[in-house]
Formats: structure tokens, sequence, C-alpha cells
């Protein structure tokens, strides 16, 4: 049995981790409201994008462009998006349990955040790049990891091109993805709200007109939906890491003060046992 002055120690000691937990809940959940923010403002404008994307791409019947491709994979590329950082519970170790699914023979990878790339390097599989974004991902930042990703696929390293991230749902729900990227198509991953179904689009046999060509438009159309799409995702994989985290620490801020309770009541359990011993022992000596 533990002595007060251990316990003392022990709910002294875990004290100052729900303090640290609590301030680090606080930090969180400011950087969590900015990045859902940002997040949830880009979705309208990067759902219109992609649902142009497949408008354009499938009733451009007479128009053949190298990121519309689809040839045999014999080796592909993942740009892995996760946090910088741990303490946001099981967030990386969903996005990383997809990733260990493909192929190291076969699979180079592209990081983005420092535990992606430590993945990489654990699992000793192919990185080609690591990239850095911050808790407010820069366009400038996803244009870079595009452009990687568009070379790779134009010299023909890879085949095709995928994304592993997570999709934000809401404070309390953040779910793994594993997204096409190239070639540009049709994205199975997830539901995109407003988009007409292949079947829809493959039924649509009316003329479009491409202004000044079909060239010039999706050619404009194609890079600048590439760079929106990594965007796109960067908002979501910061906006899930600072939902997690926040999450994260207050369940651990809630454990810390349930445990102080408990170590309390044992305490004050102990501590009215040897005052009562003290008191029958004073009571007996008198007797005696």
């Amino acid at each position: 049995m533990a002595s007060p002055r251990d316990l003392r120690r022990r709910i002294k000691s875990i004290g100052g981790t729900a303090q640290i937990t609590k301030a680090m809940q606080m930090v969180a959940a400011s950087k969590m409201r900015k990045a859902q923010q940002a997040a949830l403002t880009a979705a309208p404008f990067a759902q219109r994008l992609y649902r142009m994307q497949r408008t354009a791409t499938t009733r451009a019947v007479d128009f053949a462009h190298p990121l519309l491709e689809t040839r045999p994979v014999r080796r592909r590329a993942v740009i892995l998006i996760a946090a910088d950082k741990g303490l946001c519970g099981a967030l990386n170790t969903n996005v990383f349990r997809l990733a260990a699914q493909f192929d190291p023979e076969t699979t180079t990878f592209i990081a983005a955040g420092r535990k992606a790339a430590q993945f990489v390097a654990r699992t000793k599989r192919s990185l080609v790049a690591e990239f850095a974004y911050g808790d407010s991902p820069a366009f400038a930042e996803a244009r870079a990891i595009a452009a990687l990703a568009r070379d790779l696929f134009l010299k023909r390293e890879v085949d095709q091109v995928l994304v592993v991230a997570t999709r934000f749902v809401n404070t309390l729900t953040q779910v793994a993805v594993t997204l096409e990227y190239l070639p540009v198509g049709q994205i199975s991953g997830i539901s995109v709200p407003g988009a007409e179904s292949e079947e829809a689009l493959a039924a649509d046999t009316a003329d479009t007109l491409f202004e000044p060509s079909a060239e010039f438009v999706l050619g404009y159309l194609l890079g600048h939906y590439l760079n929106i799409y990594i965007y796109t995702i960067l908002l979501n994989a910061k906006a899930s890491e600072q939902s997690a985290r926040m999450v994260s620490m207050k369940n651990a801020t809630d454990s810390a003060h349930t445990l102080i309770k408990e170590l309390k009541l044992e305490y004050n359990q102990l501590r009215q046992g040897n005052i009562t011993r003290e008191l029958l022992e004073i009571a007996g000596g008198q007797a005696g």
C-alpha cells in the first residue's frame, strides 16, 4: 500500500501533467477553429472545380492530354500526407495503415509532414521528396507537391499517383482515405457533393464548344485543378490534425482529473485510517 507521502507526490505530479494537457488543449482548440474554417471555406470551390473537370474531360471526346493518359500500372507514386507532430490520437496511425498496403517494390512516396517522412524511412520504403506545411497551409506549398507529382507522371517514372491523407468530417470524426490523383479522372475514394454520376456524364451526348480551343481550356484547367486538389487535401489534413489533437488533449486532461480524484479518495481513506488507529492506541493506553 502506498504511503500518504507517495500519494501526495503522485497527486502533485498528475496535477502538473493535467495543467500541461489543458494548455495544449486550449492551443489546439484555437488552431482547430482556424484550420476548420479554412477547410470549410475552400470546399465549395474545390467541389465546383472537380465538377468542371469531370464535365469538360468527359465531353472533350477528341482531346488527348498526357495528364489524362491511362496506362498499365507498373510503378506508382503515393503522396503521403500526415502530421508534423504526434499527440493527435490514432490520426497518423490510420493514415500509415493505408500507406503500408502498397507494395514497397513498386511504390515511391512523396511525404508531406515530418511524421510521414519518418514512417517512410522507418519502413525502408522509397522516398522521392519530403515537403513541410505549416499550421496554415499555403497554396505555394501545395503547388510544389503537385508539380513534383506531375513531373513524375509526365516523365513516365510512375504510371499512377495516389494520395493517402485524412478527410475532415467534423471535430470528432476524421477518416483516412486513398484518393486518385493522376491520371486525372474520377475520384472514387470519396463522394463529392453535387457531382454528376459517371453514368450520367457518359449518357450526356450534348455538343460542347470550347473557346478558344479544347487544348487551351483543358490545359489551363488541369494544371489549376491539380494544384487546388492538393491544397484542399492539405487544408483537410491540418483541420483533422488540430481537431484530433484537441480531442486527445481533452481526453488526457479528463483522465488526469479522474485519476487525481481517485488518488485523493485513497489518500483521505488512508489518512482517516491512520487517525483512527492512533485514537485507538491512545484510548487503549489510557485504559491500561
